[in-house]
């Protein structure tokens, strides 16, 4: 990891602070699985069909199924932008009150919402709440910025993972923004 951390430089992880953890997961249930690019088009549309401004859980709950579909949005999706923002709205789903919570908590309040799987809560914990011990094992770059660092043959097991990541304790997540950059750079 030293020699990564020379390589790579100074640190750039950053908070994606704009905007409210609502918008913050409606944004990564929308981009799951597309392209950068297709992804930021539906998410384009569908706040323009709130003015250009991201809708809030009681508008998105109400807005009709057929008008969101026409932004782009597949019928999953669809389906779990609408139980989101329905948790939400009713109150079933406290949002703001997940800064508070440990880890595990946020993992297991999230992935109760269709769509929100285990990934995508930790990427909500590291980007958005801005936990720094973080160590998604199942994200594929992880796996290979590991397998290229530590001259591994094959992906790395998550029990391989958890024991070669136990040193960066408590800073698991800054140690995955390096492994991300790892496969960018040239190594000797």
């Amino acid at each position: 990891m030293g020699k990564l951390i020379a390589q790579v430089g100074a640190c750039g992880f950053q908070l994606r602070s704009d905007g409210a953890h609502f918008d913050h997961l409606t944004r990564a249930i929308v981009y799951q699985q597309l392209s950068g690019q297709a992804a930021a088009t539906i998410h384009s549309r569908i706040h323009a069909l709130y003015g250009g401004r991201p809708p809030t859980p009681a508008e998105l709950a109400s807005t009709p199924a057929a008008r969101l579909r026409r932004a782009g949005l597949s019928r999953q999706k669809l389906a779990y932008l609408k139980d989101l923002a329905r948790r939400a709205a009713a109150g079933r789903l406290l949002l703001e009150a997940l800064d508070a919570l440990p880890d595990e908590s946020v993992i297991e309040t999230l992935t109760a919402v269709r769509g929100v799987g285990v990934w995508t809560a930790q990427m909500f914990l590291m980007f958005r709440l801005g936990r720094l011990d973080i160590l998604p094992v199942l994200d594929l770059g992880i796996q290979k910025g590991i397998r290229h660092v530590y001259g591994l043959r094959r992906l790395p097991s998550p029990a391989q993972m958890e024991r070669i990541a136990a040193p960066w304790r408590p800073y698991r997540s800054v140690a995955c923004w390096y492994l991300w950059r790892a496969l960018d750079v040239k190594t000797p």
